[in-house]
C-alpha cells in the first residue's frame, strides 16, 4: 500500500492528509460521511481512485456533486447494507464514529464492503479534555471538539484505549496506527499505551479483517 506524501494538500485537515497517505493509488474507495467532499476530491484527483461517497446532509451532498463527485445521500447505519461484499478496497470513516449509534455494526459493514477500513476520530482521553472536565467542570470545547454539549453531534465519548479494546473484542486486525499531537505532528505507533492515550489529540487506524 502506498505511504508516499500527497502533493497539494494544504487546504485539508491533518487527519485527511494522513488518510490519503494510507490509500493506494487507483484503488476503489468509499468515503462514508464524506461531508463537503474535500478528502474524496483529493483522492479522486491526486490518486486517481475510483471514489464514491455517502453523506447524510443534503447540503453536503450538493457540495460534493458540485465538485463532480459521485456522492449519494444516505445514513451509514442503515444504507451500507446496500453495497455488496468487497465492493471497495478502502472504506473511510473520517471523524464520524463519535456520532454513530451502532458502532460495532458500522465497523462490521465497513470491513464487509471494503478490504480495509480507515477510521479517524478525536481522542476523549487527551489530557486537556480530561482537565477541562476535572478542573473547570465543563464539557470540553476545542478545535477538534468545537460544539457545545447541547449542540454536539457526538454521542460516543471514547478514548484510544477504548477503541483498541473494541478492535480486540471484534477480532479485527490493526494494520497501522497514526496519532496526531496538539501541534498537528503525526506519529506512527505499534501500540497504544497510557502516555500515548494521554498526549494524543486525534488518531487514525488502518484496520483489516482478522
Amino acid at each position: 500500500m502506498s505511504r508516499r506524501e500527497i502533493p497539494g494538500t494544504a487546504r485539508i485537515r491533518v487527519d485527511q492528509k494522513l488518510i490519503a497517505n494510507m490509500v493506494t493509488q487507483g484503488s476503489r474507495v468509499i468515503d462514508v460521511g464524506c461531508g463537503d467532499g474535500v478528502l474524496l476530491d483529493l483522492l479522486v484527483n491526486e490518486l486517481q481512485v475510483d471514489g464514491r461517497g455517502i453523506e447524510l446532509s443534503q447540503t453536503g451532498v450538493n457540495t460534493c456533486v458540485s465538485r463532480g463527485l459521485a456522492v449519494v445521500q444516505g445514513d451509514a447505519e442503515t444504507d451500507l447494507n446496500n453495497y455488496p461484499d468487497d465492493a471497495f478496497d478502502f472504506a473511510l470513516l473520517s471523524q464520524t464514529l463519535p456520532a454513530i449509534f451502532d458502532v460495532k455494526g458500522v465497523l462490521h459493514e465497513l470491513l464487509r464492503i471494503g478490504r480495509y477500513a480507515v477510521v479517524s476520530f478525536p481522542n476523549f482521553g487527551y489530557w486537556r479534555v480530561r482537565t477541562d472536565l476535572l478542573f473547570r467542570g465543563h464539557s470540553p470545547i476545542s478545535d477538534n471538539l468545537p460544539h457545545a454539549w447541547y449542540d454536539s453531534p457526538n454521542i460516543r465519548f471514547f478514548t484510544l484505549t477504548d477503541f483498541v479494546c473494541l478492535l480486540d473484542e471484534l477480532n479485527l486486525s490493526v494494520q497501522q496506527i497514526v496519532t496526531i499531537d496538539p501541534n498537528g505532528k503525526a506519529h506512527s505507533r505499534k501500540k497504544i499505551g497510557h502516555w500515548t492515550n494521554l498526549l494524543t489529540e486525534q488518531a487514525i487506524f488502518l484496520i483489516g479483517r482478522s
